[in-house]
């Protein structure tokens, strides 16, 4: 292309001139020009034509080359375009983080919720010290969003949330249900479907915000798949058996819902299996020598099929939450100290392997499943569990949590995934 030079003409300079150059006005010399003859070449009205008649040709031969560039060439993406490209995209790991303490913390108080299990409510319980309470999950490379009560319900509006697993699940039910209780207007509005007291015997519990046509409810089912009597001719030490290849027949009632939260782990230790008399059935056939390890991933592999099956997943979003961390200690495991603040390293019993099998069996999954990966949260809580103040006070506890506590962590996980579409548009 060739260069186009938008300098003046000589001509056209304002170089010193002579008193009698052209342009000093000198009445004695002025002559009419246009009736004597035509003008000489260094007239100043004929350089300034000549001027403009180039510079209108340099811009119409400038914006001729532009237009058929730009229309080859994209336009530059603006920096924050391409931010906000990348923000939608990535997904913050929300689970790798710390606590970090935070006086605006607890998100309600357990005596204020109906809902609340007297067990869980350790402040009621006779616990002094409330440190515990204030501390706030930070994941490392994002925000999570401050929970808002009115926006979780608004999202909530006409649906119906399950939880499916043991008596952890349950205490993720009651701090869910508390949370969103921080929101309503009319506290006679909540209630339970039956009229029944929160207890950890009933395999039932659902509760409705009436005002908001939403039901939260959990079902029992510590192992996800039925447990029955062993087949005929067994060996006498065998009671009962877990029929690896069959759900739980409550598993009906699960499906038709629009969020199903499941657990299951804290019930597959050999002193609630094999020293009850409980062992493995697949199939007829009992399984006598099957680890809890390989009977646990078949469970999974028995729920993952039904998922598959069974679930509108247009619908249904599943959470699966990985096993939480305990806090016994002493050569028994049977010692419980519960400390006045988080430990500096994770030192939980974690069963990571129970983790690592849930993960494995999700990936393999057509259905869309979300792992809460919420292991190594808990580990670094020692602070937060029930410990000496049960309900009632003799019984020591140091693999259950306190309410408010680390289940409202998990929850803000959840409603943070809900209004954030999957954790994608969590500030950085």
């Amino acid at each position: 292309m060739p260069t186009i030079n938008f300098n003046r003409s000589t001509s056209a300079r304002h170089t010193p001139r002579a008193v009698n150059s052209p342009r000093a006005f000198n009445a004695s010399h002025h002559r009419k020009w246009w009736v004597s003859g035509p003008p000489p070449f260094h007239s100043p009205v004929v350089t300034y034509f000549v001027a403009s008649i180039l510079m209108l040709t340099a811009c119409f031969i400038y914006l001729c080359v532009f237009g058929y560039w730009a229309r080859r060439v994209p336009a530059p993406v603006q920096i924050s375009q391409l931010l906000q490209t990348t923000k939608s995209t990535e997904v913050c790991d929300v689970f790798d983080g710390m606590w970090v303490p935070d006086g605006s913390y607890p998100l309600y108080n357990s005596s204020d919720c109906p809902f609340a299990e007297r067990g869980f409510n350790c402040l009621a319980n006779g616990r002094k010290d409330t440190d515990y309470l204030k501390w706030r999950w930070k994941p490392k490379d994002c925000e999570l969003p401050a929970f808002d009560a009115l926006k979780a319900l608004e999202k909530l509006r006409g649906k119906r949330v399950v939880f499916v697993g043991d008596s952890m699940s349950r205490t993720q039910w009651e701090s869910f249900i508390c949370m969103l209780m921080t929101g309503v207007r009319d506290p006679k509005s909540v209630y339970e479907v039956n009229g029944n007291q929160i207890s950890k015997t009933i395999r039932f519990l659902g509760v409705r915000f009436e005002e908001y046509n939403l039901s939260v409810e959990f079902f029992r089912s510590v192992f996800l798949v039925q447990q029955g009597l062993p087949p005929r001719h067994g060996p006498k030490r065998v009671r009962s058996a877990l029929k690896l290849d069959r759900l739980d027949d409550i598993s009906r009632k699960w499906i038709d819902s629009d969020l199903l939260v499941f657990n299951s782990g804290h019930w597959w230790t050999p002193s609630k299996l094999f020293d009850m008399g409980c062992y493995f059935q697949d199939g007829g056939s009992l399984k006598l020598g099957m680890s809890i390890n390989s009977a646990f991933e078949m469970a999974l592999q028995t729920w993952a099929s039904w998922v598959e099956r069974s679930v509108n997943t247009n619908r249904t979003h599943i959470f699966f939450r990985t096993f939480e961390p305990s806090h016994w200690s002493g050569a028994n495991q049977k010692e419980c100290k519960v400390t006045s603040e988080p430990s500096f390293d994770a030192k939980g019993t974690e069963r990571n392997e129970f983790g690592d099998i849930i993960a494995s069996v999700v990936s393999t999954m057509r259905a869309p499943v979300t792992v809460l990966n919420v292991t190594s949260m808990g580990a670094f809580r020692s602070d937060a569990h029930i410990g000496t103040y049960s309900h009632p006070l003799t019984v020591l506890d140091c693999s259950h949590w306190c309410l408010p506590g680390v289940p409202d962590a998990w929850n803000e996980i959840v409603f943070s995934y809900l209004l954030t579409d999957g954790w994608r548009n969590l500030e950085n």
